[in-house]
């Protein structure tokens, strides 16, 4: 369970924010987006694999402009 406690005198925008950002850090949107519809293992392989080449360019991209 995420939770924050606000401070005295805080305004309740920034005690928001922090809020959201600690959710979103802590992954809970993420696993229930994930448990929300079942996706087949064959489908989650090729999934993982095009995510693989996709960070694999970045890589590359970032490695050839930085030289």
């Amino acid at each position: 369970m995420v939770g924050i406690t606000v401070q005295e005198n805080e305004n309740i925008d920034k005690a928001l924010k922090r809020f959201k950002k600690k959710y979103e850090r802590s992954g809970i949107l993420k696993e229930f987006k994930k448990r929300t519809f079942f996706v087949k293992p064959s489908i989650e392989k090729r999934m993982d694999l095009i995510k693989a080449k996709r960070r694999a360019t970045r890589e590359q991209a970032f490695k050839d402009r930085k030289a």
